[in-house]
């Protein structure tokens, strides 16, 4: 059976990981910058999610990917690193082909991420609800839908009506995420 780990280092967020369990995950790029700056690159991190959350075991419930940062919330699989493998695994396939698009070898494209356990049934609804919305957190769309880069039209057009609006009836503002991008 597996068993809950944690990863502590003075430099980054403390890592608390239990199998099984659903998690919202969010990265940044150094510095903020915006080098996911066009449709091609932002697929290309939207897509090396996918594949990489699914090589792990992982499910994918909501998502939000930026210029700048990305946000996802997906249950874990029960391997008990699989969280901190699969996401230095994202971070190395987007940073390496990025570099390969930008012509820049070498450079580091992410800082660090934070994930949140998601252990109360409201914290989890919240949750999804504001990464289906942040496109319109951050000014981008008026509708989260029309942001091709997150969920929120996937959810819109997919989820059973009754869980959609259970989702939606929990507010997001308040969410506290790390989010200052």
């Amino acid at each position: 059976m597996a068993t809950e780990s944690r990863t502590d280092w003075h430099h980054s967020p403390l890592h608390v990981f239990r199998p099984g369990a659903t998690f919202i995950v969010t990265a940044g790029t150094l510095h903020k910058e915006r080098l996911f700056r066009d449709d091609e690159r932002l697929r290309l991190l939207e897509e090396s999610l996918f594949e990489v959350t699914d090589k792990y075991g992982w499910q994918v419930e909501a998502w939000a990917i930026f210029s700048n940062h990305y946000h996802f919330v997906a249950q874990s699989s029960e391997e008990i690193d699989s969280l901190r493998r699969m996401v230095r695994r994202l971070h190395s396939v987007t940073a390496i082909r990025l570099n390969q698009f930008d012509g820049t070898k070498g450079r580091q494209v992410w800082f660090q991420y934070w994930d949140t356990c998601l252990t109360y049934e409201k914290s989890y609804y919240a949750r999804l609800n504001y990464v289906h919305n942040n496109p319109v957190k951050h000014g981008i769309v008026a509708v989260a839908e029309q942001y091709p880069f997150c969920s929120a039209n996937w959810f819109k057009n997919e989820a059973e009506d009754s869980f959609r609006r259970k989702v939606e009836s929990f507010g997001f503002e308040r969410v506290n995420v790390r989010d200052d991008f």
